[in-house]
């Protein structure tokens, strides 16, 4: 399960490095992918794989949106020794990632935002977020 938030830079590469704790749960290699929303997620394979299969099984036209929107952007990486991961150009332009961003633990997968984009996204999510606890009976 990944959980937490950190800062990090991306190098002149375009290379960003996950937290330890992070890689070891993802293992040796993974999928970097557009994310669900105006970020970038990392996937273990396992997770990666069920995802595919649950987008298979949609409708046709909902799959294939999908499809063309992660599936067709996925990259599977492997960190350097350094543990620096490249995420690839056309994702960093799609999520505006240049030299800094966020990384968000978010249970099955990562997500790498631009940090005034997650800022914003956290803010417009407020009135969701006390709906949704109010849901739980806390």
């Amino acid at each position: 399960m990944f959980s937490g938030t950190s800062s990090h830079s991306i190098d002149s590469k375009g290379r960003i490095i996950l937290p330890a704790r992070f890689r070891e749960e993802l293992g040796e290699t993974f999928i970097i992918a557009k994310g669900f929303f105006e970020c970038v997620q990392v996937l273990s394979l396992p997770e990666f794989e069920g995802l595919r299969k649950n987008i298979k099984n949609l409708p046709a036209q909902a799959a294939l949106a999908l499809q063309y929107s992660i599936i067709a952007t996925a990259v599977e990486v492997t960190p350097n020794s350094q543990g620096r991961i490249p995420i690839p150009a056309n994702l960093r332009k799609t999520a505006s990632l240049e030299k800094s961003a966020v990384v968000v633990g978010m249970d099955n997968r990562i997500e790498i935002w631009n940090e005034d984009k997650f800022e914003e996204m956290l803010r417009n999510n407020e009135p969701t977020v006390e709906a949704a606890l109010s849901m739980l009976s806390l």
